[in-house]
């Protein structure tokens, strides 16, 4: 049978490597899997199956430094997972029995006790029925016991997770319904099991992660980055054995050539170019996050070592997974078993374009595209009032003042903030909410957008991230969780700047009646919000345009979604249980539709951002340099991924919450209140659209009137600022063009939905 397309060469900056035991592991977990009834009897597999796939093979590449009774432990985990994937397939998937499957996961979780420990007897497990449940409890009471809680509770949650999530890709495979790419890589990094093999690095190596340090960013990307270039690189050499053969509907090639309209040797070169900027990605966190995220968290040397050889641990897992992928019958790798070690155009340009975007080019207005908008918007009757209401209040924080060290007279002016029309975006997004909530939801948006513009007029163009940081982290003394949410200055902090001022005015306003709880959720989003400002200026100070991936999840939280989020959930009191929220419907639910309204907010911000700003952080300018595109083929894939994201978050309303609602058993009060906020999310998305299209704050003659320089009294004088009078010439000898198309900046953008 034909190859569908030819491989694409692929990134590989590290050799693979061959544990020498690997023969002992071969004979190993073969006997295992029989004792396991996993070959003979299984309806699964057969010894030729088995021994066609090798997956000692692929332990013994992937884990190359352990130690022979490691490497047959982590091997049985191998089987045991591709066991459980050809299973499922064979079982649920192939006979689409969605009831049977459920119950099938929901038995498994009982053979992953947390707590269990090196005397705890196999009795307080279940009695196994299958080989999927046999297997599991006999390598988790050989597992766990030499690992630490916190690493249990983590692999227990990634092993649930690549069990559980199986139950989206056969909803997919029922409906016939190819997801839409971010859609994709989100639940991938869940059903592909990757973070699960990253859990088990922690125990091939004998180097735990520190618990301090688990949930931080840089650990956090380093995860998903290995992730999904394990999962990409797995989808490429898979495509004809899951579409041909198996009926498969997830898979990421095949996504990418639903996507785009193109052929499949296109969606696998460009799966391939996502791998190698995944890759890129792992590199950059590790030289540049890691060093001062040790330093930040006082960690020893020991613990240091530790993460260290974790990293290394991942390399060596990508490298020795594409040489096993190269050699397994499980895989199309016809015509690719050369040398495999090296760079490669793609991966040489994806790095070089990254890092050489001239900033401040001319871009000229942007042509919107039509956008998917299919909820009706309606706006509050108290949006004058709350007009009125605003201007005195932003004069009041100081957001009209002089900011020192900015020159001009300030960030904003009245003009400014009337044009931007703030109250709009409220009445918008909070149509039946009363004037105090008008007011607050105002107040919230206004607060948002200039704290977004005070921080790179004040951080950006000095490039200070110590600065920067410690005016981040001053914002956390403005948002009590225990105790009154007002109180003496010495509990809550004293005022600085307009930004804390504001802060310090709208917490206790807005928190007062909340529980402990809501409030740390509360102050937790705000606090994600504001510490992505320094992701985006760290590219800014290494000039690197974001990786794709990585953009849109930090963008989430830049564009403020998960502030949002938590404000719809407090009117809701306690009548939905906290785990519905954390359930994977609802999350898709939120998540489709923050990304929505970033991308529309990044099409509406281009020439803001790109010819006025030169920022890098913008989603059209990340397609065009991962696509290498134009700005126009750029926009037009953001607004296909806005529209994805609106029909995903269509199917999730029409398909997949009626069924949360049953599997949790919700009364009709409990679904009376997430119908209100899906109603909640849909105002939320038309509103935020139809303030895109009537605020002022991105037309051009705005534009060029607040960025052309400040008047001549106002500059600055005296030693060292010849640069700053240079730098205003320049940007008032950019020839000027036309006028009038709204856009829009990356976090200038309605943040926050109040309902009281």
């Amino acid at each position: 049978m034909s190859q569908p397309f030819t491989l694409p060469a692929f990134y590989q900056p590290y050799p693979a490597r061959l544990n020498p035991h690997l023969e002992r592991a071969r004979a190993h977990s073969k006997a295992w899997a029989r004792d396991m009834t996993m070959i003979e009897g299984s309806q699964v597999w057969d010894e030729r199956d088995f021994d066609s796939h090798d997956y000692a093979l692929l332990c013994a590449y992937t884990h190359p430094d352990c130690s022979g009774d490691e490497l047959d432990l982590v091997t049985d985990w191998y089987v045991w997972v591709f066991f459980f994937d050809d299973h499922f397939l064979r079982f649920y998937k192939q006979t689409g029995d969605l009831a049977g499957a459920k119950a099938y996961l929901d038995r498994l979780p009982a053979f992953m006790p947390v707590h269990a420990g090196p005397t705890e007897e196999p009795a307080t497990m279940p009695e196994p029925t299958n080989a999927v449940e046999r297997g599991l409890a006999d390598l988790w009471a050989r597992t766990v016991p030499s690992m630490s809680t916190a690493w249990r509770e983590r692999f227990a949650t990634s092993t649930q997770h690549l069990l559980e999530e199986s139950l989206w890709e056969l909803h997919n495979i029922n409906d016939q319904r190819v997801p839409n790419p971010i859609e994709y890589i989100e639940m991938r990094r869940k059903v592909g099991g990757a973070p699960w093999s990253a859990d088990l690095v922690e125990h091939a190596v004998g180097a735990e992660v520190p618990a301090a340090i688990a949930a931080t960013r840089p650990m956090r990307v380093l995860k998903d980055t290995f992730s999904d270039s394990v999962h990409l690189r797995n989808d490429i050499f898979s495509y004809q054995r899951e579409t041909e053969t198996e009926g498969e509907i997830n898979n990421g090639v095949l996504v990418v050539e639903h996507f785009l309209g193109c052929g499949p040797q296109e969606a696998a070169n460009a799966v391939n170019d996502l791998l190698t900027s995944r890759l890129q990605q792992f590199e950059n966190t590790a030289l540049t996050e890691l060093p001062p995220l040790f330093v930040e968290h006082g960690l020893d040397p020991a613990r240091c070592a530790a993460v260290l050889a974790y990293v290394k641990g991942l390399q060596d897992w990508q490298s020795g997974g594409h040489e096993w992928h190269l050699r397994s019958s499980r895989y199309m790798n016809g015509g690719a078993h050369g040398p495999t070690l090296g760079i490669g155009m793609s991966a040489a340009r994806l790095r070089f374009s990254s890092f050489t975007h001239v900033p401040h080019q001319a871009v000229g207005p942007t042509a919107l595209p039509d956008f998917a908008m299919p909820y009706p918007y309606a706006i509050s009757p108290h949006v004058d009032a709350a007009r009125g209401n605003v201007v005195p209040w932003a004069r009041a924080m100081g957001f009209l003042d002089a900011v020192p060290g900015v020159s001009g007279a300030g960030i904003w002016t009245e003009q400014t903030l009337r044009g931007f029309d703030f109250a709009l975006c409220a009445a918008a997004i909070n149509p039946d909410g009363t004037p105090a909530d008008v007011d607050l939801s105002t107040g919230w948006l206004t607060w948002g957008t200039y704290a977004d513009d005070y921080f790179p007029a004040v951080f950006g163009r000095t490039r200070d991230m110590a600065g920067a940081k410690a005016f981040t982290a001053r914002l956390a003394l403005f948002l009590p969780v225990e105790g009154p949410v007002e109180g003496p200055v010495e509990s809550v902090g004293v005022p600085v700047n307009a930004v804390e001022r504001g802060l310090a005015d709208l917490w206790p306003r807005t928190t007062a009646s909340m529980t402990v709880a809501a409030r740390r959720r509360f102050r937790r989003s705000i606090l994600d919000m504001t510490d992505s400002w320094l992701w985006e200026l760290a590219n800014h100070i290494q000039h690197r345009i974001p990786d794709p991936v990585d953009y849109l999840e930090m963008r989430r939280r830049t564009f403020g979604s998960e502030l949002t989020m938590s404000l719809c959930r407090l009117a809701h009191g306690q009548l939905v249980p906290p785990e519905v929220y954390r359930a994977r419907p609802m999350r898709a639910l939120d998540n489709a539709a923050a990304d929505y309204c970033c991308l529309a907010n990044d099409i509406f911000s281009y020439q803001k951002e790109i010819e006025f700003e030169g920022e890098l952080n913008n989603g059209v300018l990340v397609i065009q340099n991962f696509l290498d595109c134009d700005a126009p083929r750029a926009i037009a894939i953001a607004n296909d991924l806005m529209t994805g994201r609106m029909r995903q978050f269509q199917y999730l309303v029409a398909t997949e919450l009626p069924l949360l609602y049953d599997s949790f058993a919700l009364d009709a009060s409990a679904r009376s209140v997430l119908d209100g906020y899906v109603q909640e999310l849909q105002n939320w998305m038309s509103g935020v659209l139809l303030w895109h299209r009537e605020t002022r704050r991105y037309r051009e003659a705005e534009l060029r009137w607040r960025l052309a320089g400040p008047p001549a009294f106002a500059r600055p004088t005296g030693l060292g600022t010849s640069a700053a009078r240079l730098f205003d010439l320049v940007r008032r000898a950019r020839p000027p063009g036309p006028s009038g198309t709204p856009r829009n900046h990356d976090q200038g953008v309605p943040q926050v939905v109040i309902t009281t």
